[in-house]
């Protein structure tokens, strides 16, 4: 088991080793030079000084740099892997104050040794403009040296309060390798691959590190939890797990960090100074120097959050309305604070109860009747209008708890909503029959809306006149194609497919479902036959499609299915009331038997 070590360290704990000799930092050959320009070494000082005018500021409040990656050296030291640039500045920075004082008061402090410039300390010591042309680094660390006395010289009142600052609170992530980690593989996957140290792999050394218990015992804790730790990451690694519980891409790797955070938040550990994205570690080392609290009880509180979040994927009826909620951003804390201290049933009360206070609101979901119920959600489909911007997040929202609440109208069926295909694709609310709004202008758009319609009379062998005269139409140039002869066609493709150019009812629900965005923006304003019959082609490709959007264009929700090239205010009708009841089900619903 690789025995690595963790800690926080401030800048004051850098400069010694355990003897109180200046501690010496070494610079494999492997590594690039200093390379850290004026900007980036002024941003370190105002970061540093900002840090010192914090009002209020909480005694243990620091600011803290990002991890310093170390291996402890044959010869003596520590070989630095990764963060060279910061040590390197901050050495520049604490030799500048050590320059403002007498010798007799100046501190030690640690050394580099950097192995291709081995007269490193002579060009400190005695920094010239043209030893720093002699070579690449000596000329960046020229630069920063000029940097930092300029810098300083414009801040004369607060060079002490910057000092101790410096010294005492600011912190670095001290990360040590063990013997048998290798310092160029580390090296290889920091710097050459861009793959920073994460809050997950700090945290995963806390928990790892070794502690005064007994090696064996020590020994077990460490491959026990390591072990259910790639099981966790496993797991949170399948996609359909993931975007149940977040409406955002996971990283490549460690997800588990999202366990952490929620267990964090939850318990209002408060972070780091700074927003270098390392507060769930700043949180974990915190509570882990604790005493009272061992890792392997901190590691439980992981473990049992994880199997509350895994009993609800596998639970059919939560995975939709805990998925539904994480879909408005609800946050995860909140739904665990609603099943705590609860039966099954009544934390899916509860859940029924919040997505009806999200979506609808406005009167508690307890407090009504059977119809007075369905007249709430009647009142508001009605009220909703795609025309009116405020309203598309509402119907988009009314469409997915359409969908899940369909899905669960069937308790034997073991159907599942495709979050990760949802939430991975980007879906658009679309009309099921054309609109007035979207009669197509600039000739291109023309052009394609009629390829559409040809497509589908072609298939079908029908209007062979109107047919040709599209194909008549396509052919010309954008010269030649004149609005009136376009205006024509259009009403009598619009007459065939029963599509009259009226805006009645068209920004309604009953006449919105939801679609994949590149096949909606591809089809745009297309009339209903030509969507369903794309529709049913991705359907049978086996290409995810709600399936609330496969039952309109099949026409299920029709009371009769006189004929499915057109979409009739009939259709329209049917498809509302069976939104309504189906919402209304959903939230007068009961569990499912033996749930």
């Amino acid at each position: 088991m690789s025995n690595q070590t963790i800690t926080l360290k401030t800048v004051n704990e850098l400069r010694l080793d355990a003897s109180g000799d200046p501690q010496p930092y070494i610079i494999a050959s492997y590594q690039r030079g200093y390379r850290w320009s004026a900007l980036q070494v002024t941003q370190l000082l105002e970061d540093i000084c900002e840090f010192t005018r914090r009002r209020d500021p909480q005694p243990d409040e620091f600011y803290c740099l990002q991890p310093l990656v170390l291996k402890v050296s044959a010869g003596g030291g520590y070989e630095v892997v990764d963060g060279q640039q910061r040590l390197t500045t901050l050495l520049l920075i604490l030799r500048h104050f050590n320059e403002r004082l007498t010798v007799k008061f100046q501190q030690k402090l640690f050394t580099l040794d950097y192995e291709t410039r081995p007269n490193l300390l002579d060009f400190l010591n005695a920094p010239t403009e043209s030893l720093a042309n002699s070579n690449v680094d000596f000329f960046h660390l020229f630069a920063a040296i000029e940097t930092i006395e300029n810098w300083f010289s414009e801040k004369e009142s607060e060079v002490e309060e910057i000092k101790s600052a410096l010294l005492n609170k600011t912190k670095v992530i001290w990360f040590q390798l063990s013997e048998r980690d290798s310092a160029v593989d580390a090296f290889t996957r920091l710097n050459v691959g861009k793959i920073p140290l994460t809050n997950d792999e700090l945290v995963r050394a806390l928990f790892l590190k070794r502690s005064d218990e007994k090696e064996s015992k020590a020994a077990a804790l460490q491959l026990r939890i390591a072990h259910e730790w790639d099981q966790l990451e496993k797991a949170l690694q399948t996609d359909a797990f993931w975007y149940f519980l977040s409406n955002l891409p996971g990283p490549r790797h460690n997800r588990i960090g999202f366990l952490f955070e929620l267990i964090a938040k939850a318990d209002g550990i408060p972070g780091g100074v700074g927003d270098d994205g390392y507060g769930i570690f700043y949180a974990y080392s915190k509570k882990l120097k604790d005493d009272q609290i061992p890792p392997e009880d901190e590691w439980l509180k992981i473990k049992q959050t994880y199997m509350t979040l895994e009993e609800w994927f596998e639970d059919r009826t939560l995975y939709h309305i805990v998925g539904f909620l994480i879909q408005q951003r609800v946050e995860v804390n909140e739904i665990r604070l609603l099943s705590e201290q609860v039966t099954k049933s009544e934390f899916e009360k509860k859940l029924r109860g919040e997505v009806f206070a999200n979506l609808i609101g406005g009167v508690d979901l307890d407090s009504l009747s059977g119809e007075e119920l369905r007249e709430k959600v009647s009142e508001f489909l009605e009220d909703l209008d795609y025309g009116f911007a405020p309203d598309k997040p509402q119907i988009r929202s009314v469409l997915l708890l359409f969908n899940l609440a369909t899905l669960l109208e069937s308790p034997r069926s073991n159907l599942r909503f495709q979050f990760d295909s949802f939430k991975r694709e980007a879906w658009d609310i679309e009309h099921v029959r054309s609109v007035a709004s979207g009669r197509p202008v600039r000739h291109h758009d023309r052009v394609d809306w009629l390829r559409q319609c040809l497509g589908y009379l072609n298939t079908q062998e029908a209007e062979p006149e109107l047919r040709s005269e599209i194909k008549k139409f396509i052919a010309l140039s954008q010269k030649d194609a004149l609005d009136p002869v376009f205006d024509d066609i259009y009403e009598r493709v619009l007459a065939i497919f029963h599509e009259s150019d009226e805006e009645d009812q068209e920004n309604g629900i009953e006449n919105l479902t939801l679609l994949d965005q590149n096949t909606n923006r591809s089809y745009k304003n297309a009339v209903f036959a030509v969507k369903r019959q794309r529709l049913l082609s991705l359907d049978q490709s086996g290409i995810f499609v709600p399936l609330c959007t496969r039952n309109v264009f099949l026409k299920c929700y029709s009371p009769q299915v006189d004929n499915v090239m057109f979409w009739s205010n009939d259709d329209r009708q049917a498809y509302r009331s069976v939104i309504v009841e189906t919402l209304v089900h959903f939230f007068g619903g009961k569990p499912e038997v033996g749930k």
